[in-house]
């Protein structure tokens, strides 16, 4: 089935009522009595820590929209990092990622390479700096986002990919901020792809999880996944299979309105950049037209005001309908401060290097009229 179709009617589930949902499977165990039943991916069905039906339809929803064989659902999207970092990883390997990147991850990547002997090398997110790194450090995996957080900047991800492949390399792609509606790095040769899917999957800033997709089923990862413990509960499974049925009129309407919001921005007196792949002046733009379609871009953009953190601070205190908050991907239009949330573990120097400012807002823009959006902005800033 076509993916829109996926996205509502992708869970593959039928049972005996005629229920179009999937049950919530609110069980710790299943009966078994000699051999275990088995899911549909043939693994065991009789602990909830290792497979449970609710989170296996979610499962296979993220599988058909991510165009992969097979997905795992985490209790968040750290969880679903850490577990395949530690599969995919030991003591001596090589893992290339960029120097911006969700600030967690990267302090994760940090402690791989403190406790766990892996040497990290962190790359410029420019595609030729990506590649360069590859050829000279041969790693064993490597780690990307389809567009970096916080300054939106979007790789050229079958450049990097066959690099990678060229050197042996697993590659990971974190694609949240894209979403598969904007691309399916899978089919670019990514052997997995990675989501929080407490953004804009689940969409509704209600349940935290993460997904794991891959190419066919990964026993191996399955395995791990059940010996770390981080599956999804089923009742968050249930919040993701209901906000993905509407993920793609969301997300295209999310795009359209940032759209809107970064062309205002762009002419505002008191903007002095705007960070948005859908705009022409992005350092990126004819990358992402490529890659994307040429139509969406994504809900989130950032922007830089004249003026500094007190500024900032004024700003965030001053909208109405604007929630400052961190996080991206739901229905409510939310704004960050970078250097406080997700980039605050970003060493300053490369900070710095990368433009993530005191003068810098990430926005997520949500499904609220697009006027307001803009009347609320347009108010705050007349504050600084």
């Amino acid at each position: 089935m076509r993916r829109r179709t996926a996205a509502i009617r992708g869970h593959g589930w039928s049972d005996q009522f005629g229920s179009p949902l999937p049950p919530v499977y609110l069980t710790a165990i299943f009966e078994q009595i000699g051999e275990a039943r088995k899911s549909d991916r043939g693994m065991d069905l009789k602990y909830a820590r290792e497979e449970n039906p609710t989170v296996r339809a979610f499962e296979r929803i993220m599988a058909s929209l991510e165009s992969g064989g097979d997905a795992l659902a985490f209790n968040s999207g750290m969880a679903s990092i850490s577990t395949l970092s530690v599969y995919l990883l030991k003591a001596g390997d090589v893992l290339l990622t960029t120097k911006e990147a969700y600030g967690t991850t990267l302090k994760w990547f940090s402690a791989l390479g403190e406790k766990f002997d892996v040497k990290v090398v962190k790359a410029y997110p420019d595609t030729e700096s990506v590649v360069e790194a590859v050829k000279a450090v041969k790693p064993k995996a490597v780690f990307l986002e389809t567009m970096t957080n916080p300054t939106l900047k979007v790789l050229d991800l079958p450049a990097i990919i066959k690099a990678a492949k060229d050197a042996g390399a697993v590659v990971v792609v974190d694609n949240t901020f894209a979403t598969p509606i904007l691309i399916n790095p899978l089919a670019l040769g990514a052997d997995y792809v990675v989501h929080s899917a407490t953004k804009y999957i689940a969409g509704h800033n209600d349940v935290v999880g993460g997904v794991v997709v891959s190419k066919d089923v990964d026993r191996d990862l399955w395995t791990y996944r059940a010996m770390l413990g981080g599956i999804m509960q089923p009742f968050e499974a249930f919040l993701c299979l209901r906000g993905v049925k509407t993920l793609f009129p969301r997300f295209e309407m999310q795009s359209r309105n940032a759209k809107a919001v970064a062309e205002f921005l762009a002419e505002h007196s008191k903007v002095k950049e705007v960070l948005y792949p859908g705009l022409p002046t992005h350092r990126d733009h004819e990358v992402a037209k490529r890659l994307f379609g040429g139509e969406l871009y994504g809900g989130v953009l950032s922007f830089r005001i004249r003026g500094g953190r007190a500024e900032v601070e004024r700003l965030l205190s001053s909208f109405k309908v604007i929630t400052p908050s961190p996080s991206l991907g739901g229905v409510e239009t939310i704004a960050t401060y970078p250097i406080l949330s997700a980039a605050s573990p970003i060493p300053p120097e490369d900070r710095e290097e990368l433009g993530i400012t005191e003068d810098l807002i990430r926005l997520s823009v949500g499904l609220e009229d697009v006027d307001d959006i803009i009347e609320d902005l347009d108010r705050a800033l007349a504050s600084i």
